[in-house]
């Protein structure tokens, strides 16, 4: 291990929730049981990616509500809740909602920036309103003064029979610190600190100061804690995509090595007018993982990761690469399973 490494403090995994179209209640089923298993296994927290429109998890908050009642210890977040698509006050009540019913649990990641294929989809969305809407940061900052408590009305009181809150209800007290916001740009991850979140940098990184993957997400790791008040413990988790392959059989294995090297290729530079830089999945033992971590310049900087499961693979597929996160690789890093 380098000596400039820190050991693995909290293991997490992040999983999209596909469904069949025509049988989407098995797709979400096998999600939860998913995030069931890794509690079992002492992960430290299960995250949900947002999917709109597509066959994936369309509503995560009412995903990890249901999680939160079938297990008990384990950590659920949002990676990411792009915000172009919610109202940030009846967001906030939904996030504190599921942070009280799961005890203090939640840990909501969030993105701005327009809708994906907004033209398509801004007359349904906002029929009155699509060209005024603001998806700048603005929008992360509302929802952030409403978590925290602040006013969302002039009236408090009581009403007849009905009695009034200024703020929102239920407030949950330790949920803003646990706020995080995921960036892929310098200038998100400055703002980011500047505004007291942590910080989700993912397998998907801006080629703004180079074209090397690592060095542009250490760039970001350090501009965030550079900015952000708690300086150096300032919390960041890495998404990268890991597959481990110890206990797979053949056939596993041959299908995570082609899925990686199907999508190597768009590795190799920046990709479209964005100029998005995308890391390999890694693919391989534990021990072959952890050594390609470590030489890993950004990883090298935090102790907590949100490993991304590939999309597309069967459900006995991630039971064997959970089980090999949590029994094989996360030890080979330095972490320590959650009792």
């Amino acid at each position: 291990m380098p000596s400039s490494s820190v050991p693995l403090r909290k293991l997490g995994f992040l999983t999209i929730g596909l469904f069949d179209r025509g049988d989407p209640r098995a797709g979400h089923e096998s999600t939860l049981d998913v995030i069931r298993l890794g509690e079992e296994l002492g992960f430290d927290s299960a995250w949900v990616r947002h999917r709109h429109l597509q066959y994936g998890i369309s509503s995560p908050v009412a995903v990890l509500a249901a999680a939160s009642q079938r297990t008990s210890r384990i950590e659920l977040g949002t990676a990411v809740i792009p915000l172009g698509w919610e109202n940030p006050l009846r967001l906030a009540e939904d996030l504190a909602t599921v942070d009280v019913l799961s005890g203090g649990r939640l840990n909501p990641g969030v993105s701005v920036g327009p809708p994906m294929h907004y033209g398509t989809v801004k007359g349904a969305l906002y029929p009155d309103s699509g060209d005024a809407e603001d998806f700048s940061y603005r929008r992360v900052e509302r929802l952030l003064d409403f978590v925290a408590g602040a006013p969302a009305s002039d009236f408090s009181g009581v009403e007849g029979f009905e009695v009034f809150s200024e703020r929102v209800e239920p407030h949950s007290a330790g949920l803003r610190a646990r706020m995080w916001y995921g960036g892929a740009s310098l200038r998100s991850a400055q703002w980011a600190g500047e505004h007291g979140m942590n910080f989700l940098t993912s397998s998907v990184v801006k080629a703004e100061e180079s074209e090397d993957f690592a060095s542009v997400q250490l760039s970001h790791v350090r501009a965030f804690r550079a900015h952000h008040p708690d300086g150096d413990r300032a919390r960041v988790s890495q998404g990268l995509v890991v597959i481990p392959t110890d206990t797979a059989t053949p056939a596993q294995r041959a299908r995570y090595e082609a899925y990686a090297e199907k999508r190597l290729p768009r590795t190799s530079a920046p990709q479209g007018p964005g100029r998005l830089m995308f890391a390999p999945d890694l693919v391989g033992t534990s021990d072959e993982i952890a050594e390609r971590l470590w030489a890993h310049a950004a990883f090298r900087e935090i102790d907590e990761v949100a490993f991304a499961l590939p999309f597309s693979f069967e459900h006995d597929d991630y039971v064997q690469i959970l089980t090999d996160m949590a029994t094989r690789l996360g030890p080979a890093l330095g972490w320590r399973p959650s009792s």
